[in-house]
């Protein structure tokens, strides 16, 4: 039986965005012929970094060899179907936490395997520690091995912590506060220390390494059954069922399009700005969560749909604490990036490409039935 989350060669939309990007040759300076090593290679912006190199040998006949770090092969072989098999694209699977070994020359490192779960965070956070820690130092000591051109860390907009919500707008410089102990901290606090250690490898060891600070990032390729608001708001849109939130909603962040980091973090590949952060959010989209929720139940619904305020009356450890963080893209944008969707245009792709991959599934289930 397919899975929905799985069927990617008939979402168009992805497919789209995978084009998109590989096709432009501004992000591909110095990148064709090279050996590219992916962690994380079956999460969204993994996945999504994985194809679009792969189709950008298809396409220009590049000669990119991509190492994909996994942990599940039966997940890779139903996320990556016929690809699992292409001759530029080799499986490493382990476990991030246990030492890498890479044959052969290695030239560029995207290291974004990660806990991403706030369940996770809460529930283990030990392990969420460990990942981050592990993890990110096995990937420095290959880099320092293997003398890489570059390692880009994907880190997050959560290393900002909470920052003064009548000045919001925050550079790299700004950083806030954490509640160190608060277990949820785990994920924050442990992203804030991995930057560290990757500028301490930069700067004791000359590895060249450049930080992604991500915004909440979103689009094609979202599982159907993601947890995330986005997903759960998504939903809420394509079943015409009415958002419930659980808080007030007064939380305020940017978001930016999942073809759009893709392409920044490319863009940051062959940048020269070694043992520097750079934010990779699009300040359009800035909004609560509310806010988003009245767009999605308005301008995308049609007003089919109402938003609903239901909070509990005891108070979950998973829920971030409230804040208002405009991450400012100025100096990633000097490098010649620009974001392309808004969020009205997140939403509608991210719906179709997620409303294409249950379609699909519901046709596999009901050829697979009728052939028995």
């Amino acid at each position: 039986m397919a899975n929905n989350n799985f069927n990617f060669d008939n979402d168009s939309v992805f497919l789209q965005d995978l084009a998109n990007n590989a096709k432009n040759n501004s992000l591909f300076k110095n990148i064709d012929g090279t050996t590219v090593l992916i962690t994380g290679a079956t999460g969204l912006i993994g996945y999504h970094l994985v194809r679009t190199l792969l189709l950008r040998n298809e396409i220009i006949g590049s000669n990119i060899k991509v190492i994909a770090q996994i942990r599940n092969l039966e997940k890779a072989k139903s996320m990556y179907g016929q690809l699992f098999n292409d001759e530029n694209l080799i499986f490493y699977v382990s476990d991030i936490c246990d030492p890498i070994s890479i044959e052969g020359k290695l030239d560029y490192i995207i290291h974004g395997a990660s806990v991403t779960s706030s369940k996770m965070f809460v529930e283990n956070p030990v392990q969420t520690i460990d990942v981050a820690y592990k993890g990110t130092k096995n990937i420095l000591e290959l880099a320092k091995e293997k003398k890489v051109r570059k390692v880009i860390y994907l880190s997050s907009l959560e290393v900002y912590g909470i920052v003064d919500m009548d000045h919001p707008e925050v550079t790299e410089s700004d950083l806030g506060y954490i509640d160190i102990l608060s277990p949820r901290s785990s994920y924050s606090e442990g992203k804030r220390m991995m930057e560290c250690l990757a500028r301490s490898y930069y700067s004791q060891y000359q590895v060249p390494v450049v930080i992604a600070r991500l915004a909440q990032t979103f689009g094609s390729g979202v599982s159907f059954n993601d947890t995330r608001v986005f997903a759960e708001f998504a939903r809420s849109a394509i079943y015409n069922k009415d958002i419930i939130l659980k808080t007030d909603g007064s939380t305020s962040r940017d978001y930016c399009y999942i073809s759009d980091a893709v392409q920044g973090i490319l863009l940051l590949l062959t940048s020269r700005n070694d043992g520097e952060a750079y934010n990779i959010a699009n300040e359009e989209t800035y909004t609560s969560i509310k806010e988003m929720a009245n767009i999605v139940a308005h301008e995308i619904t049609n007003d089919k749909i109402k938003v609903k305020v239901n909070i509990p009356k005891v108070e979950t450890n998973g829920f971030a604490p409230k804040l208002k963080l405009k991450l400012m893209s100025r100096k990633i944008r000097n490098l010649g990036w620009t974001p392309s969707y808004d969020l009205c245009e997140m939403y509608l792709r991210l719906i179709e490409s997620m409303q294409t991959r249950q379609n699909s599934e519901h046709h596999s289930r009901r050829g697979s039935n009728y052939e028995r």
